[in-house]
């Protein structure tokens, strides 16, 4: 039997026990199935690809899987359906529910790498933070609901996940709610920077030339799903190639960066701004 990738996401790693668990080589579960190849079984379980729902099926009456492990199954490959939705159509179908589905994403994934070079980072935003960056289109319950939905997801930072942040300095720039909001969210991410062994964060500053532009922040969770946002919607994306892009551009953003020490004198050389600022 194959060996599993270390950490494997929850979908990849349990299709993989359940084979290993039936006895089954990948070539015979291939021939058995009849409807999928040896090498897209692989993927699926080196987290390449999603698999669909009659494949989840069909792959889970072979191995004789327990209904409860088939319906976990179906879930997660439901949460990372490929596809986009309109802003319009996210707030009309109330945003906490959007907030739960990339919960859901995260909590299934083993490593996560985001991007973003307008807003801090959701994961790293302080409580503060995201009420003054929601309280432009949301008030009432629902601006509490959302806070509390962004805060909760924020609990897979003490998880044994591997996490890898990049953003620009100019997210930081980007002045939101007031000089305290900011002060604190600048000292919150100088010590992430350094604190968490399962995270890793990195800043572009400012000073350091590039050479590629950016429009939009993304996620992408193992190597089978990115999800990005843009004024005018949220999507998405399971497409191998397109996911490949988002890697390299992910490792190009990324080499702009400082890390570790460096990172956090950035951060708590902005906070030092903003306090004086409030002043």
């Amino acid at each position: 039997m194959s060996v599993p990738a270390p950490r494997a996401d929850v979908l990849s790693a349990t299709l993989w026990r359940l084979r290993d668990n039936a006895g089954l080589s990948g070539e015979e579960t291939a021939r058995r199935a009849g409807t999928l190849s040896q090498s897209k079984i692989s993927r699926f379980e080196k987290g390449r690809l999603v698999p669909t729902e009659e494949d989840i099926r069909t792959l889970c009456r072979i191995y004789g899987a327990p209904p409860e492990t088939r319906r976990e199954l179906l879930d997660i490959a439901a949460d990372l359906r490929e596809g986009s939705t309109a802003t319009r159509t996210i707030l009309q179908r109330s945003s906490p529910v959007m907030q739960a589905r990339i919960g859901r994403i995260e909590k299934s994934s083993a490593r996560m790498r985001c991007f973003n070079p307008a807003i801090v980072i959701g994961l790293l935003q302080t409580h503060d933070y995201i009420r003054s960056l929601l309280s432009g289109r949301y008030s009432g319950r629902e601006l509490d609901a959302m806070v509390i939905s962004r805060m909760e997801r924020q609990k897979i930072l003490d998880s044994d996940r591997d996490m890898d942040f990049v953003m620009t300095e100019s997210a930081l720039r980007w002045h939101v709610g007031s000089p305290r909001v900011m002060t604190d969210q600048a000292q919150h991410l100088a010590e992430l920077a350094t604190e968490l062994p399962n995270v890793r964060l990195g800043v572009v500053p400012w000073t350091v030339p590039t050479n590629r532009a950016v429009i939009h922040g993304f996620q992408i969770f193992d190597d089978r799903a990115v999800t990005l946002n843009t004024e005018t919607a949220f999507a998405l994306i399971t497409n191998e190639r397109d996911i490949d892009d988002y890697i390299s551009r992910f490792e190009i953003y990324s080499g702009f960066a400082v890390y570790d020490d460096e990172a956090r004198v950035v951060f708590e050389r902005i906070a030092d701004e903003y306090r004086v600022l409030g002043e």
